[in-house]
């Protein structure tokens, strides 16, 4: 599956523990990552500066659903899990 352009969903539900520039202490879930720009685009991405989470990430079906609505709400389903 290729990534949604302009989802975001990974880069909002999830708390990510790994120092992010800009965000020293990493992200709670639910709040949006501050390399997120406005079209939902992630501004480290092909970076080294990407924490190594985000590059392994990869979209599936099951994850990211056939919408960013869904993706929201079932990446956000699986932080509350875990």
């Amino acid at each position: 599956m290729e990534c949604r352009l302009g989802c975001g969903a990974c880069c909002i539900a999830p708390s990510i523990s790994s120092p992010i520039p800009g965000m020293p202490n990493g992200k709670p879930a639910g709040v949006r990552c501050i390399q997120l720009n406005d079209d939902n685009l992630c501004k480290l991405f092909g970076k080294p500066e990407r924490p190594k989470v985000c590059g392994h990430f990869k979209p599936c079906p099951s994850v990211c659903g056939t919408s960013n609505q869904e993706a929201l709400d079932t990446i956000t389903e699986l932080e509350n899990i875990t």
